[in-house]
């Protein structure tokens, strides 16, 4: 158990305070400050407690804080992990257990992807293997039944150094994207031997891998548009959406074709056709 420091707690509460602004926050902006960062009444509202209580904590009075309400300051002041341990330890607690990434796929999960036969849609775990699909979804990744090696990152990075894809610019973009959700999640699940062993292996296999990694681009997946030459339906665009699912770690990501599309018209004939 560590010991409460009321006094850095509070310093450390002011300092991250004055660091967000309300756009940060997803609060409006109201008039102008004079100050930077949030006031104090909204950081307390972001964190569901009272102003007068959120006060006490900046001027290192009060009772020591319950892990439930170093929670909802983590979460208000949007700290990364090392921040909100020091957090949890300046106010007199323990860290909290880093979640660590999960590759079962729950019934939930399941069920949606079964429930959207005329998109393509499959999960990746944190290391980006892929762990289930829907039937539409084979005909992008390719019926992976029976593959030992299902890790996207691999995939990619095994391609030539001189592959004509390297030229394409939305592949590049596409293929940068998910090397900086990759250090994302290298960093939320430090250890994790799926991760490292990805990692590990390309930066000594591919140079491409190798300088995308060593920029130190981190940024978790969002919507991407996406062109795709398929050799059944042509030239596909799309937007590729990722759905975070924060207990597991893992990524709910789907083709999504715009609404009387020739894409969307493509997707509904590759469905008809069935699995390969």
């Amino acid at each position: 158990m560590s010991t409460l420091n009321r006094g850095e707690l509070a310093a450390f509460l002011r300092a991250r305070r004055a660091r967000l602004s309300t756009r940060d926050a997803g609060l409006p902006e109201v008039g102008r400050r004079r100050t930077p960062g949030l006031r104090r009444q909204e950081v307390a509202q972001l964190a569901g407690m009272s102003i007068d209580y959120y006060i006490r904590l900046e001027q290192g009075r009060g009772p020591q804080p319950s892990r439930q309400v170093l929670s909802a300051l983590a979460r208000a002041l949007m700290l990364n992990g090392d921040e909100r341990d020091y957090l949890f330890r300046m106010g007199g607690e323990a860290p909290p257990q880093p979640v660590r990434p999960s590759r079962a796929i729950s019934p939930g999960i399941r069920h949606l992807l079964d429930g959207m036969p005329a998109t393509p849609a499959y999960v990746v775990d944190a290391a980006y293997n892929i762990l289930a699909w829907n039937p539409l979804a084979v005909h992008f990744i390719g019926d992976l039944a029976g593959h030992e090696d299902r890790n996207m990152i691999r995939w990619t990075f095994r391609r030539s150094p001189t592959d004509v894809v390297w030229d394409d610019e939305h592949f590049v973009r596409f293929t940068r994207s998910t090397v900086a959700d990759l250090r994302a999640n290298y960093a939320r699940y430090p250890g994790d031997p799926e991760i490292e062993s990805v990692v590990s292996e390309m930066l000594a296999l591919s140079p491409h891998f190798a300088q995308m990694w060593n920029e130190f681009d981190v940024e978790v997946r969002g919507p991407m548009l996406k062109h795709v030459s398929h050799p059944q339906a042509g030239q596909l665009e799309f937007e590729c959406q990722v759905l975070h699912i924060a207990e597991t770690g893992q990524r709910l990501i789907t083709y999504c074709a715009a609404p009387g599309s020739p894409t969307e018209e493509a997707f509904t004939q590759l469905a008809a056709r069935g699995v390969w």
